[in-house]
């Protein structure tokens, strides 16, 4: 009978904070309009994060990259969370906090896009990865929880879903970068 009633518990929070993220639908659409705006002048979209950040950065670039919903030619994305020697030469050569800021400074351009992903708003290398993108011109998006951390004062989009739990954060922030692939998508190919 608990996990009957835990079930259910746990579906009804979730419904409830997706139902609170039609309130965010401004700041998703700003979010994708710039990244359209980014791959239509041909530069691309780098993401980061750590942990269930990490993969979801890659599985966005895929989305990007391959497919979301349209067939469509391959859109410039690119996951900056999965090199194992630039992560781990900058790691070790580096520091941790590094990890990020290093590949944006290597790989981005002005006119690219860094999508920065924390649960909490306080990783140190994404928030450092989003001060150098600043520096140079890229326009940054981050994604967070209800506080959004130190990050909210670094990015230029701040999109802050309605939880300060890790897991339920995760769940809103994949719904969100596939509502803004999707967006994507039918800007780029009606």
């Amino acid at each position: 009978m608990f996990m009957q009633k835990h079930i259910e518990n746990e579906f009804e929070q979730i419904s409830q904070n997706f139902l609170k993220l039609k309130e965010l639908s401004p700041i998703i659409i700003e979010a994708a309009e710039v990244c359209t705006k980014a791959l239509k002048s041909g530069n691309k979209i780098m993401f980061c994060g750590n942990g269930g950040s990490a993969a979801d950065s890659q599985h966005l670039a895929a989305e990007l990259v391959c497919k979301y919903k349209k067939d469509r030619h391959a859109l410039n994305a690119i996951a900056l969370t999965t090199n194992i020697p630039i992560l781990t030469a900058a790691a070790n050569d580096l520091a941790f906090d590094y990890i990020f800021e290093r590949q944006v400074e290597g790989l981005g351009k002005e006119g690219d896009v860094l999508i920065a992903l924390s649960t909490s708003g306080k990783s140190i290398n994404v928030i450092r990865a989003v001060e150098r993108a600043n520096e140079m011109g890229i326009k940054t998006i981050a994604l967070t929880g209800k506080d959004g951390g130190a990050i909210k004062h670094n990015a230029s989009i701040v999109i802050k879903v309605p939880s300060d739990i890790t897991n339920n954060i995760q769940e809103m922030h994949i719904a969100i970068g596939h509502i803004i692939c999707e967006l994507i998508e039918t800007s780029l190919f009606k």
